[in-house]
């Protein structure tokens, strides 16, 4: 199972799950119930609370001969139903599935160590459809895992509507081309990409989420990373008179900060508040050029307040990447570290509650290996082994930690996939085990956890490497050092010093 629970006490023997069964059901349980029967096929299974139980913990027996889940919470009982579906034949998670259902006689006792368990997902670098990234949704909560970032906006796409203001998704959604590769290559596909979601499609997103105990986090990058919504309405910038941005990489052109454009991103944040209900709302606050500003740095912390009051008049709180710490960042702020390890602890000592997600330990868009058939290698290597190590700082500030998939060499579901899985599969030991974890005990249980996504139809990486048809001759990476990258980081982050 993965991630392993906490206490499994096991015997040999198998049961077979009575597919003629009733299920019986707690009160407050009746979704996950139906959810639960449409995953098995059937109902041989008894879910109730027990407020004695941490909130996301569960107990799940199978010792008399059906499937007993309590959880201390509707996710406890969720996070049980999933380890039940782990400990079935791997055919048993296919749509046509065996006749017999044997599971073995098991005693389980199991909690999350981390309340944050994210993902990030990039669709504006390349935009994903409804269908796909409820796929996705389905993915990460198999493997317990609660939280999606996801990354609405940026430089190359705006992917939410907002009333009043539609040349947002008429114009800033769609790019003429993209670049194929790392930007040093200066290599375009030539052809148009783009798409957005409206406002039923994000509902529906975030209602699909809850039903699996995951809250989605809604990222509005501000005020950098602007280009799209500045090609769209050019009054919010700087004289840029231009398009969306085709090339990856940082535009310099951002917000210009004047009262109307304030105006504009509170109302942006106020639609988002209405269709996402997390506590956190994101502004992104990374990689804010300066250039086209009068000021300096202190102008974004003051902007970044302005947006923090305004959330907070809504009753929510601003989550935003550790720059925002530049200049100050607003006492309640949420700050998702990411420029190394470094600004985690700078934001502790400040603190500030952290999400922990280094570039050099959980970017999956970095690097799996050195094998010249990588698709699009960039960053530096990032191994199965690497991210199962990695730590989170020991605080209690820390809420847990996040892997970012930014997609600009992912083109489709299938290649967010291959560079996720299974990865991901190693994060998510990370933050829901304990901090003592051994590589070794779970690469034995790997390849039995693969039979799983192989029913599932997932595209991971295999573990003996990547296929010759996962090969991007057409769009070369830019693969670099571990110390290359440290130097970079040092010199990135000398604002927080």
């Amino acid at each position: 199972m993965i991630p392993l629970p906490a206490s499994v006490s096991a015997s040999d023997r198998l049961i077979t799950l009575d597919r003629t069964a009733a299920p019986v059901v707690g009160e407050g349980l009746e979704e996950t119930a139906a959810w639960l029967r449409g995953e098995l096929g059937c109902g041989a299974f008894r879910l109730r609370l027990d407020p004695a139980l941490p909130p996301e913990g569960y107990v799940l027996s199978t010792v008399t001969g059906t499937a007993d889940i309590t959880g201390g919470s509707v996710a406890g009982v969720f996070y049980g139903a999933q380890t039940l579906r782990q400990l079935l034949p791997p055919a048993a998670l296919r749509r046509v599935r065996p006749d017999t259902l044997p599971v073995p006689q098991v005693e389980i006792s199991d909690a999350p160590r981390f309340a944050w368990r994210g993902v990030l997902l990039d669709v504006a670098r390349h935009f994903m459809p409804v269908p796909d990234v409820l796929r996705f949704l389905d993915l990460i909560a198999f493997h317990k895992l609660n939280v999606l970032h996801l990354h609405l906006t940026d430089d190359q796409g705006w992917r939410i509507e907002i009333p009043g203001w539609p040349r947002l998704t008429s114009v800033g959604a769609w790019r003429p081309e993209s670049m194929l590769g790392s930007r040093i290559h200066e290599r375009y596909d030539g052809r148009p990409h783009g798409g957005y979601y409206t406002t039923d499609d994000l509902r529906e997103i975030v209602a699909y989420a809850a039903q699996r105990q995951i809250t989605v986090v809604p990222e509005v990058d501000m005020p950098g990373h602007m280009q799209a919504a500045v090609a769209a309405y050019p009054q919010w910038g700087n004289g840029f008179a231009g398009g969306v941005r085709t090339a990856w990489g940082i535009s310099s052109h951002v917000l210009n900060l004047e009262p109307a454009t304030l105006d504009f991103c509170r109302q942006v944040l106020d639609h988002v508040c209405d269709v996402f209900p997390s506590e956190l709302i994101g502004i992104g606050g990374d990689e804010c050029p300066t250039d086209e500003w009068p000021g300096g740095r202190e102008l974004q912390a003051r902007f970044t307040a302005e947006m923090a009051a305004h959330l907070a008049s809504r009753g929510r709180r601003l989550y935003g990447w550790d720059e925002i710490m530049a200049g100050g960042a607003p006492a309640d702020a949420v700050v998702a570290a990411w420029r190394g390890t470094e600004p985690a602890e700078v934001a502790i000592r400040a603190g500030h509650q952290v999400v922990a997600c280094p570039d050099v330990k959980l970017y999956l868009d970095y690097r799996q290996s050195d094998h010249p058939d990588e698709p699009t290698p960039v960053g530096t290597l990032l191994t199965l082994a690497d991210v199962h190590s990695y730590e989170p700082p020991a605080s209690p500030l820390v809420l847990g930690a996040q892997a970012n998939i930014w997609t600009e060499h992912m083109e489709s579901l299938r290649r967010v996939e291959y560079m996720a899985f299974p990865r991901l599969c190693a994060f998510a030991e990370v933050v829901w085990g304990p901090a003592e974890r051994d590589f070794a005990e779970f690469s034995a249980r790997l390849p039995q956890h693969l039979a799983r996504l192989d029913a599932l139809g997932v595209n991971y990486r295999p573990l003996s490497g990547p296929r010759p048809w996962d090969a991007r001759p057409d769009a070369p990476g830019n693969p670099r050092t571990l110390e290359d990258r440290l130097a970079e980081l040092h010199e990135m982050t000398a604002d927080l010093r």
